[in-house]
């Protein structure tokens, strides 16, 4: 029996209507050569074999009596694999975008809160005879750094998989339900200990507020030159009261490509992927004639968990940072945003040992989920000025290659949460040579999300050419197009030693022609296979660009 901590229970009471509060991933995966059995049976047993190498997903939620503190996690010990562990099937012909859809569909459903908080799908039916892998679970068990746990506990790195030893005996009197005295008892400690802490840290909350508004250089107080950055972000169509429906798309792009342009400029892969993101915003909200004329603001989720901690709980933080998307020209675009991302990091720095992991607060499940109902039903979010237009978070992930259940994982794309007042969540990780951007959205707040995914490979494949010259873009881009990799299984064998595309594979779109004052030509658009091109609607508007 273990209470949740402040930040953990906070998803909970977050999860209103029209936010349900659950992270989840989408993996292609390839199965063996001559696979023949139910890959579902299977995997079902791969994950029931493992779920001691990750307790929470044998844990289910129960609140304390009276919602006078958080929720406390108690053994489940009458789970259900099979409730858990699910199958579904795409209808013909198995495109890619039937399995969005599907992906957005499950999304948009709660978790049972009576059961431990996770479901996980196979699903099969794709046009190229690979599956896919759905793995919903809630906010309150994990957060980025625990989310690379559960990858590390449900896949190997080579296709016979590890030794797992077996799960340890139950004892003769298994956990169970806790009794509302023992409820109460912890529930009353864990308020203590909350308060004791909190007055521990005023101390250090002091400090870091004094080293934000009066900082010490030279143990002479100096004023900050540029005063406290902006915490207001322009209102944009991206910024409204959200129902509960989700839209979801996946896209890959070329890591070694983002890479080039980082080492080039002196700039963070995590500034790149920012720069792509902004790019992309800003054609798209150019054609819905919703830019506005100050930059758009991006939240940025931060990490508090210490090297090797890898707790099922969730240690995050974020920080405010600058898109830079009233910038026409990419590679000041993308200076700009270096140097919002600088300072913000420097004021995260100051403040990131004061910032609280864990609270409590008499009757939290009552009064913050009641403020959060009371926040969407009064459509506040359309009204108030915005912190930030976007979520844009990246997750760095494993380069080399992963299986589960005998399979080749060929993706990792990332399916999180929008909000009130943020209904666009782009989240990336980059695995095997790959940027994979999964974009997460309210389905009737931000219509075309496709061609929004469509904007990132042009989007980076931009920058590129800003940093290198069209000349140099080409033939960077000839030499980094064998490591971009398709959304599905039909990704060039240069990638990752898989079969190249079918001859019947789409290819992406042509590129645009080059501006007047250029020289050179462009690099022409990289090959794409069939699980990567992009929609018809893509080719439109590509003279819309400011």
């Amino acid at each position: 029996m273990k209470p949740l901590g402040g930040i953990d229970a906070s998803f909970l009471y977050m999860e209103t209507p029209q936010t349900p509060m659950h992270v989840a991933g989408l993996s292609i995966v390839e199965l063996p050569r001559g696979f023949k059995g139910n890959f579902y049976e299977i995997y079902k047993r791969h994950i029931a074999a493992r779920l001691h190498l990750f307790p929470v997903l044998k844990k289910k939620v129960v609140p304390v009596p009276w919602d006078i503190d958080h929720p406390i996690w108690v053994d489940d010990d009458e789970l259900d694999i099979d409730y858990h562990v699910r199958h579904l099937g795409l209808p013909e012909p198995g495109t890619i975008e039937q399995l969005e859809e599907l992906v957005g569909r499950l999304h948009s459903n709660f978790l049972d809160r009576s059961r431990p908080l996770w479901e996980f799908y196979v699903i099969d039916g794709l046009a190229d005879g690979h599956h896919a892998i759905y793995t919903k679970i809630h906010h309150a068990a994990v957060d980025g750094g625990a989310g690379m746990a559960l990858t590390n506990m449900m896949y190997d790195t080579s296709p016979a998989g590890r030794q797992i030893e077996p799960a340890p005996a139950h004892g003769e009197h298994p956990e169970g339900q806790p009794e509302p005295l023992a409820l109460l008892g912890s529930a009353y400690r864990n308020m203590l200990s909350q308060q004791v802490s909190a007055l521990q840290r005023i101390p250090d909350v002091l400090k870091a507020i004094a080293s934000v508004v009066a900082p010490v250089v030279g143990k002479i107080v100096r004023l900050p030159a540029k005063g406290l950055p902006n915490l207001v972000a322009p209102r944009t169509m991206l910024n409204a009261t959200i129902t509960s429906q989700r839209a979801f798309t996946a896209r890959s792009l070329s890591l070694a490509q983002a890479k080039a342009v980082a080492k080039e400029t002196g700039t963070k892969l995590n500034d790149i992927v920012m720069a792509i993101c902004a790019g992309a915003l800003r054609r798209y909200l150019l054609e819905k004639h919703g830019l506005p004329k100050e930059p758009l603001v991006a939240f940025v989720p931060v990490s508090l968990r210490p090297p090797g901690n890898t707790e099922s709980t969730n240690q995050v933080s974020g920080m405010l940072c600058s898109l830079a998307t009233d910038i026409k020209d990419p590679a000041e675009r993308l200076k700009a945003i270096q140097a919002s991302t600088l300072e913000a990091k420097e004021l995260s720095g100051k403040v990131k040992d004061a910032t609280p992991r864990d609270f409590s607060i008499f009757g939290a499940p009552f009064v913050l989920h009641e403020a959060m109902e009371l926040y969407g039903r009064s459509h506040l979010a359309d009204r108030l000025p915005p912190p930030a237009n976007v979520v844009v978070a990246n997750v760095p992930g494993p380069q080399a290659p992963l299986y589960v259940a005998g399979a080749r994982v060929l993706t990792l794309y990332p399916v999180s949460i929008p909000s009130h007042g943020m209904a666009l969540n782009l989240t990336v990780q980059s695995y095997c040579g790959s940027l994979d951007f999964g974009l997460t959205a309210c389905r009737k707040t931000v219509p075309e999300l496709r061609k929004l995914a469509d904007y990132l490979d042009e989007s980076l494949a931009e920058l590129h050419e800003a940093v290198f010259g069209s000349a140099a873009g080409e033939a960077a881009g000839s030499r980094k197009s064998s490591t971009s990799r398709s959304r599905s299984a039909s990704a060039p064998a240069s990638a990752r030693g898989r079969a190249a595309p079918k001859s019947g594979a789409r290819q992406a779109p042509p590129a645009r022609a080059p501006k007047a004052t250029q020289p050179a030509a462009r690099k022409p658009a990289r090959s794409t296979p069939a699980s990567t091109k992009r929609s018809p609607s893509a080719k439109a508007g590509k003279a819309a660009r400011a």
